[in-house]
C-alpha cells in the first residue's frame, strides 16, 4: 500500500460544534470520522488500510474548553470468489469539558458487508453494524456549590462519578462510480444510531436516555482537470426535536509530476451548517 502525504487547508463556515443541537458530538470536519457518521461508509476509500484522527479544541475563553478526539482505522478484507469484501473497523472517541472533567470515552468496534452489484465497475451495497463499550465520569472533588460555603456537603446525591452503558448503530449506504473514471463516484446512506436508547445520567435517572438518532450522509466527487477535482459532502440528522443540516464542497489540487500519484493534495473549501428544534 502506498501512502500519499495529503495536506488539508479548509476554510469553514459557521465551524462549530452544535451542543444544543442534540446529545451527540459534532464535528465541523464530520467527513474525516466516517464510521461516526455511518457505520456502513467503513471501507469506502481507495486501498486496504485507513486511519484518520480528528482533534478539535474550542471555546478556550472558558476555564477548561471542550476538548474532542477522534481516531477510527478500517481493514477490508475480500469475501469468497466474487468482488464482496469485508471492513474490520474501530472508532475511538473521548470528549472533556469543563473544571469537573466530564468526559466521555467510546470504544466502539465496527463491521461492515460490502455487497458488489456489478461485474463492470464499482458500485456496492453496504450494510455496517458499530457497537460498544462508553463510559461517562467527572472530578467530584472539584465540584463547588453554594451549601459548601455554609460549612456543608456539595448538596447533591450522586450515585456515582462515573457510569458505563452499550451503545449501538447501524447503517445502509450505497456507493457506485460516475461513469467510465473509477475516481469520479458517489454514496448515498442512512444510519440509526443509539438503537439500545441507553441510560444517561449519573444520578441513574430510568427517565433520562439518549434519544435515537437518524443520520441521511451524501457525498460526490469528480475531476475538473487531470490535476484537479470537488468534492461535495452532506449530512442530515435527526435527534429527538433537534435537527441539524451540514453541508459544503472542498476543491481539490495535485501536486507533482504524476496526478495519478501526487506527491501532495491541498483542498479548500466551505462548509454551512444549520439546525432547528
Amino acid at each position: 500500500m502506498r501512502l500519499t502525504k495529503v495536506i488539508y487547508l479548509i476554510l469553514f463556515l459557521l465551524a462549530t460544534r452544535f451542543n444544543g443541537s442534540g446529545q451527540d458530538v459534532h464535528f465541523s470536519q464530520f467527513f474525516e470520522a466516517p464510521l461516526w457518521r455511518n457505520p456502513s461508509l467503513a471501507g469506502i476509500f481507495t486501498g486496504d488500510i485507513r486511519v484518520q484522527a480528528v482533534y478539535r479544541d474550542q471555546w478556550n475563553s472558558i476555564t477548561k474548553a471542550y476538548r474532542t478526539a477522534s481516531v477510527n482505522a478500517e481493514v477490508k478484507m475480500p469475501v469468497g470468489n466474487m468482488s464482496d469484501f469485508v471492513t474490520l473497523g474501530l472508532q475511538l472517541l473521548q470528549d472533556r469539558a469543563g473544571t469537573v472533567a466530564l468526559t466521555t470515552t467510546h470504544v466502539l468496534p465496527a463491521i461492515n458487508y460490502h455487497k458488489s452489484l456489478s461485474s463492470e465497475k464499482n458500485r456496492y451495497l453496504s450494510l455496517g453494524f458499530m457497537g460498544g463499550w462508553v463510559q461517562r465520569r467527572f472530578d467530584l472533588s472539584k465540584i463547588t456549590t453554594n451549601t459548601q460555603y455554609n460549612g456543608g456537603g456539595i448538596g447533591e446525591n450522586f450515585a456515582g462519578s462515573q457510569y458505563s452503558y452499550i451503545d449501538g448503530s447501524a447503517g445502509m449506504s450505497y456507493n457506485s462510480t460516475l461513469g467510465q473514471n473509477e475516481n469520479n463516484n458517489f454514496f448515498i446512506g442512512a444510519a440509526y444510531h443509539h438503537f439500545t436508547r441507553p441510560k444517561n445520567a449519573f444520578f441513574r435517572n430510568a427517565g433520562i436516555e439518549i434519544e435515537p438518532k437518524w443520520v441521511f450522509s451524501g457525498g460526490m466527487r469528480f475531476g475538473v482537470t487531470d490535476y484537479a477535482y470537488i468534492t461535495l459532502q452532506a449530512d442530515h440528522s435527526r435527534q429527538g426535536n433537534f435537527s441539524e443540516t451540514v453541508a459544503g464542497g472542498m476543491y481539490g489540487l495535485k501536486l507533482g509530476d504524476d496526478p495519478d500519484h501526487p506527491r501532495y493534495v491541498i483542498h479548500a473549501g466551505t462548509f454551512c451548517a444549520g439546525m432547528m428544534h
